[in-house]
Formats: structure tokens, sequence, C-alpha cells
């Protein structure tokens, strides 16, 4: 265990990661999805495979609905609480992993008791908690950045290990799920969250920055709420881009999961097709995040744009020869376009957005960009009952289509306007 304890500590810490607080970082985030992926493991065994398919979407449904409106309100009001409080950055981090390690208690006696009042309610807690990790943790990024390592590099690095800690996480979790049950998966899972929180105290103090005073006694600056509008043309149009790529993935989880359990997506055993599925899923987020270091020399909007190109050209060519395996290639591709895509505006945002507002601007993207995951979940649930793959793809492509064009019309006016 020593020897690749190491290896990971001289990966991690490379190229002056160790020396800023990058690579202490880059392993608090790791552990962080770990935790994330244990949850939705030990979840989607209480909530899917233990029930009826047609109770499975019902129950698929509510969790989602029940998530979505509330973190559609709760969400947006947890950039502008971090930004007031960024001398406390680290010890927001660490609360929102303590936090979650509590509510595993929680929700892992719910889950045994089928108590759903108390299990909706603490999963919606663990989602706003795990956004408001990723909102500090994105904002402090260009704080830890070393010299010689650019902002997209930096993402991708952070994005890649989490994603192999989220992939392992997901296999003991499934692994553990079987063998005791996830509720006692959650109950593990408590511990993580708990050291996980006392190593996020121990980031370097650099990563806090005073806080902001107002332009005025007892005025709130007006540029601290984050809307469309005032993130300005860039962010908004790479954020559009996300989301319509978001829809996309919320689609094909869903979709794709109920359409090969009602046994319409034929070919392969129905464990080996889900298997394949998230195996093809997770080889795409790995590559997107293996890829974001090498775009380091090429501007992150059109890397932006490039993602939803690859999903939209993918998504239509599936339309036309849908099977498992053009599923798997979509789910793949899609992946990898969401993950490339997030590190790319991750970029922008950082690059274009004050420190004073950047927590805020992360807030309203990341609220957004789960809204538009649930309502892409909705749509394939709802989809999985009434249509097949072909024309499932058919309505997503067309979407995919409409958003890149019009994306492509709003870039070239606003570079038309631009002063040269």
């Amino acid at each position: 265990m020593a020897a690749p304890g190491r290896a990971t500590r001289r990966l991690t810490h490379a190229h002056g990661a160790g020396r800023t607080g990058l690579g202490r970082l880059i392993e608090l985030t790791a552990a962080h999805s770990a935790g994330d992926a244990l949850i939705t493991v030990a979840l989607a065994g209480a909530l899917l495979f233990r029930l009826p398919v047609g109770q499975a979407r019902g129950q698929v449904a509510l969790y989602l609905l029940i998530t979505m409106v509330p973190f559609a309100v709760v969400a947006p009001f947890v950039g502008p609480v971090l930004d007031r409080l960024r001398s406390g950055r680290r010890y927001i981090m660490a609360g929102t992993l303590l936090a979650r390690g509590l509510l595993c208690w929680g929700m892992a006696g719910a889950v045994h008791s089928s108590d759903a009042v108390t299990l909706f309610p603490s999963a919606l807690a663990v989602l706003v908690l795990s956004k408001a990790y990723n909102v500090s943790r994105a904002a402090i990024m260009p704080s830890v950045l070393p010299a010689d390592i650019p902002l997209v590099t930096a993402n991708s690095r952070v994005a890649l290990f989490a994603l192999v800690a989220a992939g392992a996480g997901a296999g003991a979790g499934s692994g553990l799920t079987a063998l005791i049950g996830p509720d006692w998966v959650l109950r593990l899972t408590m511990p993580l969250f708990l050291l996980a929180g006392v190593f996020a105290v121990r980031l370097p103090r650099h990563v806090d920055a005073p806080d902001l005073e107002a332009a005025d006694e007892g005025e709130e600056p007006a540029s601290r709420w984050r809307t469309m509008v005032t993130m300005g043309r860039v962010v908004t149009e790479a954020m559009t881009a996300n989301a319509a790529v978001r829809v996309q993935s919320g689609f094909l989880v869903f979709f794709l999961l109920f359409l090969v359990q009602d046994g319409h997506l034929r070919g392969m055993d129905q464990k080996v097709s889900l298997g394949l599925l998230a195996v093809a899923a997770g080889v795409g987020g790995l590559g997107g995040a293996a890829v974001g270091s090498w775009t380091r020399s090429r501007s992150p909007h059109l890397t932006v744009l490039a993602t939803l190109a690859v999903a939209t050209v993918t998504t239509i060519a599936a339309a036309f020869l849908f099977d498992i395996w053009t599923a798997a290639v979509v789910s793949l591709v899609g992946a990898f376009a969401q993950g490339l895509g997030k590190l790319a505006l991750d970029a922008i945002v950082q690059r274009e957005i004050g420190e004073e507002v950047r927590s805020s601007t992360f807030g309203v993207v990341e609220t957004l960009l789960q809204i538009a995951w649930v309502l892409g979940g909705l749509l394939g649930l709802v989809m999985s009952l009434y249509v097949g793959g072909p024309a499932a793809f058919a309505v997503v492509s067309a979407g995919l289509a409409v958003s890149f064009g019009w994306l492509l019309a709003l870039r070239r006016r606003r570079l038309e306007a631009a002063p040269s």
C-alpha cells in the first residue's frame, strides 16, 4: 500500500503542485468524488434494482423532481454566501464534507426502514453540499495554480483523479451493495467524509482570501448576485453549450437504463448491457479529463463548441444506426463531451470573472447545469415509456443541432461587434 501511495503522491504533486497546494486539493477532491460515488451507488441500489421496473420509474421521477425544485431555489444562494466568506473557504469545504458524513448515517437508517420522508430531503442536502464543495473548489483554483500550469490543465488534473476515485468508489460500492446492502454502504461512507473534512482544514492558508467589504456601509454590491445576463456573453455561451450536453447526458442515463430493463435494447444479457454502457461512460469521462491537458494552447471557448458538435454528430448517427453498440458509443462520446466541456467552462469562468464574485458565478453555473441534467433525465424517463431508441435519439439530436447552430450565430455576432 505504501508504494502505490507514494506513486500517487508524486503524480498529484508534480510540476509544482505540491508547493502551491494544488496537490492536496487534488487528493481532497478525489476523496470527495469517491464518497459521492458510494452514495450514488447505494441510492441506486435502494431506488432502482430492488423494485419492479414500473415502480422504479416512479421512485426515480419523484427523486428527480424533489431534488430539482428545491435545488433550483436553494443553490443560487450558495455562491453569494461563499463570496461573503472568502476568508474561510477551507472551513466551508470541510463543513460540506463533515455534514455529508453525518447525512450518510441518517440516509442509511432511512434506506433500511424505507422512510422516503427522510431519504429524499437528505439526498437533496447531500446534493447541495456537494455542489457547494465544487463551487468552492473551482473558485480557489487560481490561488493554488502553479506558474507553469494553465487553468484547463489544472482543472483536467483535478478531474482525472476525481474520476478515477469515483470509478473506484462506484466499483467498491456496487460490490458492497450486493454483499451487505445499500444501508451499510452509506454507513461505511460516513468515516470517509469525516476524514476528508479534517484534511480540508489542512489546505494551505493562501486559499482563503479577505472577505469583500461593501462598497458603502450597509450596502450590498449589486454585482454579487449573478445571472445569465451579468455573467457576460462568453461565459453565457459556454454555459449554454454545456447545458445542452448535460441534457443529453441525463437523457442517456435514464432512457438507456430503462430501455435495457424493459428488454427493448437486445443483443446481449441485461447485466452485460448495463455494464457496457457504464464502462463506456466511464472511459469517456476519463478521456475528456485526459484530453483537457492537451488543450492548453487552444481556446477554451472553441473547445466547448467542439464538444457540443461532437456530441451532436454522434447522436445523429446513432438515431440511424441504433443498437447496443451505438448506444455505448454515444454514452462514451457524451461523457467525453460533458467532461471536457465542463473543464473548459471552468477555465473560462476562472479567467473571465473576478474573484470577488467568482463563487456566485460558479453557483449559477452549477445550478443551471444540474437542472439541465435533471430535465434530460426526466425526458429520457418519459420517452422510455412511449418511443423507441431511433425516434428518441432523433429528438435529442435535433435539440443539440439547434443549440449548436444558435451558439455559432451568437459567437459570430459577438466577434463582429467586438472592436478590431
